[in-house]
């Protein structure tokens, strides 16, 4: 064994995805000079991504559940701020492939249970 591991599936696409969630709060609160909500919407997919990279397998959870929140607050400003629409529809993008991602794991080994007589 080289010491070497393989990533669930799924992971390595959580682990862009969360970036690319990084750089969208960055881009959006940061001009606007909402420092405090950039902090706090950007810091969390930032811890996750980092830990995930480093194999804390079950942070793929609380990227889970952080994304039901992150698709629950993208749904809401896109039908009340005009202006942010755009940025809220990929938050709810970049949420649900979040979403998909951390759970994919689960999905295949569930599925493969199923299929074994």
């Amino acid at each position: 064994m080289s010491g070497t591991r393989t990533r669930p599936a799924g992971e390595p696409t959580l682990i862009a995805t969360l970036g690319v969630l990084v750089v969208l709060y960055l881009a959006w609160f940061v001009p606007a000079r909402e420092l405090v909500a950039a902090a706090v919407f950007a810091l969390p997919p930032l811890w996750l991504a980092t830990g995930l990279w480093i194999g804390r397998r079950k942070l793929a959870i609380w990227a889970a559940t952080l994304s039901l929140g992150w698709f629950s607050h993208g749904i809401m400003v896109a039908m009340t701020r005009p202006p942010e629409r755009w940025l809220a529809l990929g938050e709810t993008a970049l949420a649900l492939v979040v979403l998909f991602a951390a759970c994919l794991p689960g999905l295949k080994a569930a599925r493969g249970r199923r299929r074994k007589p």
